[in-house]
């Protein structure tokens, strides 16, 4: 996500005045929007919603319900639970990237907001400078050098990764251990999913 695009989150909660309450302290930095069920929520998840903010109590649907069929429709919204629920075992298994007791204020709300989408735009430089590096291995093992250097879309393409490393190093230099361990989680995730394909 560039600087200037602006992360849309929506915050989920069946209590409305705390949801209002959320999105008031968050709209002046994201577009917000706000969903009183567990229902409203899945009407309102698409793939332009960058974090959810999910209370983990609520009637009818809960948001663990919400949290599982956002990773069934593989959406990549990072969702943080915002709960007064107080974590118990039963989390180790749940697919949340982060969990936030209530009560919280307005600097845990942005500052968990934005560590997700940190450790998003992380993960697509990963992913972008991985196809870059399989393109480059494929031309070093099938072309002659001289053919390489003398090729300006391969220059290019030795530049791009250039960047995408210095991009990458940025990031892992701003993480803090909690960075670290939001995407490592997800990578888990990925590995586990790939294995179970195969």
């Amino acid at each position: 996500m560039s600087d200037a695009e602006r992360a849309t989150v929506l915050v989920v909660d069946d209590e409305e005045d705390v949801a209002d309450a959320y999105a008031a302290q968050l709209k002046d930095r994201y577009d917000v929007i706000t969903a009183y069920s567990g229902a409203e929520a899945l009407d309102a998840l698409d793939p332009s919603v960058d974090v959810v903010l999910l209370d983990r109590r609520m009637p009818e649907i809960s948001g663990d319900e919400v949290l599982n069929t956002i990773r069934e429709r593989d959406l990549k919204a990072r969702v943080a639970m915002v709960t007064a629920v107080d974590p118990d075992f039963d989390i180790i298994e749940m697919p949340f990237d982060d969990y936030v007791v209530k009560p919280v204020v307005r600097t845990d709300l942005k500052e968990t907001i934005d560590r997700l989408l940190k450790c998003a735009e992380y993960e697509k430089h990963v992913r972008e400078y991985y196809a870059l590096t399989t393109k480059y291995a494929a031309l070093k093992a099938s072309k002659p050098q001289p053919e390489l250097e003398a090729n300006d879309e391969f220059e290019e393409l030795e530049a791009e990764l250039e960047e995408r490393r210095r991009l990458l190093d940025e990031a892992v230099a701003a993480f803090d251990n909690h960075d670290f361990d939001v995407v490592f989680r997800d990578f888990s995730s990925d590995r586990q999913a790939a294995i179970n394909w195969d």
